[in-house]
């Protein structure tokens, strides 16, 4: 018996995809959700407990972070391609239990050779391999309605960042960080069989969707893709959220601190990013549905370069909020479009081997940011001016992206005529 028609069966007609799709939407909603925990801003709530329990220096703790963060990008793109090649539920049946095995070596971490594999599998199969897995499938799944889709699995990400930050900040205080890991570890284990009921149907495109009918006409094999140069610039115009954010995530204890701000400040407002963020999710996956993810993608870094010289140049606490404003719309249009652009330019049919190299090579942008960041906090130069430098680069990256949209759209065209 279909799942979907039983989740809300008086949902008016506009809505009606929303029913019948209902499974498919909560997969993508869940594995994203489930990535939270693996992802720098849940991680970096621990940092500097984990500095005190080994000893370590922000630019030590900086270092392991990137090496593990490194390793599971490396991982990454050499197990990518299996979402190409194997079921859904055999992916979770290795990913989720390999998840929660992370949360509880961080947690129960007495040495650094518990805690750095520890730290890996968090990295892999939360921030990697989750969050693969679910833009794949939905990039596979959908068609016409891709942007949608899209949008509606990205809130699973959005609600992780809304809840869990502020929620591990209070389980800690109460229980400890090391049993607050233990708790999450129990929580990936128990959205595994939620995950692998949802998943266990796959969905065909339907026949009568614009997208389904006349699909790309070419779709590019991971070589094809690497010897694009377009694929580099695009990539330097998707990378950013990523790069910046883990920096200032991974940091944000420290810039706290250094400001006298409460432990409490940047936990609460990302509430307020989340709100933003869910708003330009919908709106971002509506626009990609009408007109296309390359006409947003020129744009949609601005907002994100004046957060950064709004939380470099001013002290006040009000900054942090008025960072996660304007970062929560960046974001919101960058979880959109990190899940249509791929499909919408190189096709669908080695989505996962291309997406897997993608995932990568934004793994390696989250952690090159803390890692290097941390070495120059260590040599004395200030947190908030590397900020700004990212706030610039945001800026200067745009009018590269338009000119990258234009000859990209201008080679679409020619493959439809």
């Amino acid at each position: 018996m279909p799942l979907a028609p039983h989740l809300a069966p008086n949902l008016p007609p506009i809505l009606a995809p929303l029913r019948a799709d209902a499974r498919w939407y909560a997969t993508g909603y869940l594995a994203m959700f489930a990535s939270s925990f693996g992802q720098t801003f849940f991680v970096a709530l621990s940092g500097n407990d984990i500095r005190a329990a080994f000893s370590l220096s922000a630019g030590d703790f900086g270092l392991i972070y990137t090496a593990v963060t490194l390793g599971g990008a490396l991982l990454l793109a050499l197990t990518g391609g299996l979402v190409d090649r194997m079921p859904v539920t055999r992916v979770l049946a290795f990913t989720l239990p390999a998840f929660a095995a992370g949360a509880v070596l961080t947690g129960t971490a007495t040495h650094l050779l518990q805690l750095i594999p520890g730290l890996l599998l968090l990295r892999f199969c939360g921030q990697g391999m989750m969050v693969h897995l679910a833009y794949t499938t939905i990039g596979r799944w959908f068609a016409a309605g891709r942007g949608r889709a899209v949008s509606i699995a990205a809130l699973g990400l959005n609600t992780g960042q809304a809840l869990l930050p502020l929620g591990q900040v209070v389980l800690a205080g109460a229980i400890g960080w090391r049993l607050g890991w233990i708790v999450a570890a129990g929580l990936v284990l128990l959205l595994w069989p939620v995950l692998a009921r949802l998943a266990a149907r796959d969905r065909q495109p339907a026949a009568a969707d614009p997208a389904a009918a006349a699909p790309p006409i070419r779709h590019w094999s991971r070589a094809e893709v690497l010897r694009d140069p377009c694929f580099y610039l695009l990539l330097a115009g998707m990378l950013p959220p990523a790069f910046i954010s883990n920096t200032i995530f991974f940091h944000q204890t420290s810039l706290a601190a250094a400001r006298g701000w409460a432990p409490e400040v940047f936990a609460s407002a990302f509430t307020l990013y989340a709100v933003i963020a869910i708003g330009n999710v919908l709106l971002s996956g509506h626009l990609i549905d009408r007109a296309s993810a390359r006409r947003l993608l020129p744009v949609y870094l601005l907002p994100f370069g004046a957060a950064c010289l709004v939380l470099a140049g001013f002290e006040a606490p009000w900054s942090a909020f008025a960072f996660m404003l304007l970062y929560g719309i960046t974001d919101g249009i960058s979880l959109t479009l990190f899940g249509s652009l791929w499909p919408e330019v190189y096709g669908t049919r080695h989505l996962g081997a291309v997406r897997g190299v993608v995932v990568a090579a934004m793994v390696l942008a989250a952690a090159a940011g803390p890692g290097l960041a941390g070495l120059l906090v260590d040599a004395g130069i200030p947190l908030p001016w590397l900020i700004a430098g990212m706030g610039c680069y945001c800026g200067l990256i745009c009018p590269v992206l338009v000119l990258t949209v234009r000859r990209v759209s201008a080679r679409l065209a020619d493959q439809k005529v």
